[in-house]
């Protein structure tokens, strides 16, 4: 059976170059008028109302939401997030779980495994569908522990719901330093961990034939992505670089060489 593909763009994605900050109407009637199908936003607390009559008004429904969590601290946020997607119509919460609780415990592949059917309850409660996302500072960087969660969820026998960034692989192509992020490197050298899309059992395949993935984010990357020199932290690091232009920039508009044929 063939499915309708919606496209959607989360709110802060309505912009055309990073110095705009919009007023919520603004982002709702440009994304109505650039044709996407749906905002992709969990609004700040205090905006409920301003993005349900923005909504209406521009019969643009909010699909998606979506937020990061700390367990032993945000239960009771993500309760609250699941209760207003309920109220705005949203029938999907993407879901990023940081890899340590409150108290800095680094958390299991089975205490990730009990947050999302934690989640998994609030959603039949709430009639929204929970979906964890693969992502960077999250218990998902290493990619091999995807498999293992999911495996322990549906042996509950509940469905074990996957946002796919690939952008989020993608960049970590032929890029040591970032794959020794979470010992994920080992992996990689001794073959249990496969990131190319174009040799076979890659992981993000592996997650697709699984059916995992629910829910999906489409953003420009390449292997070895260069770190971001223009974002610098108050530690003195640098930006780690995961996007890549889709167009040729402007000069003065990107760090680093640009290279079309490596787009992915």
């Amino acid at each position: 059976m063939s499915k309708e593909l919606l496209i959607g763009i989360t709110g802060n994605a309505v912009v055309f170059t990073d110095q705009d900050n919009f007023d919520v109407d603004t982002r709702f009637r440009l994304a109505k008028e650039y044709g996407f199908d749906y905002l992709d936003k969990t609004p700040p607390t205090g905006e409920l109302e301003v993005y349900q009559r923005a909504s209406e008004k521009y019969s643009l429904p909010i699909r998606c939401g979506g937020f990061y969590y700390t367990r032993n601290r945000d239960e009771e946020l993500l309760i609250w997030h699941m209760r207003i997607a309920k109220e705005l119509g949203t029938i999907l919460q993407n879901i990023q779980i940081k890899p340590k609780d409150h108290s800095g415990k680094f958390l299991t592949d089975q205490d990730i495994a009990e947050v999302y059917l934690y989640a998994y309850e609030l959603g039949e409660r709430f009639s929204v569908m929970p979906s964890f996302e693969v992502h960077i500072n999250m218990w998902s960087e290493h990619f091999g522990r995807v498999v293992k969660v999911g495996e322990i969820v549906e042996k509950q026998g509940i469905k074990f719901n996957l946002t796919l960034d690939h952008s989020h692989v993608i960049f970590k192509i032929d890029n040591p330093i970032e794959q020794k992020i979470m010992g994920m490197k080992l992996d990689i050298d001794e073959g249990r961990l496969v990131l190319d899309p174009s040799k076979p059992e890659n992981v993000s395949f592996e997650w697709i034939d699984r059916n995992y993935v629910t829910h999906a984010h489409a953003r420009p990357s390449i292997p070895a992505n260069p770190i971001n020199v223009w974002a610098k932290h108050p530690n003195g690091t640098y930006g780690r670089g995961v996007q890549y232009p889709f167009i040729r920039p402007q000069i003065g508009e990107w760090h680093s060489p640009w290279k079309e044929e490596n787009l992915n």
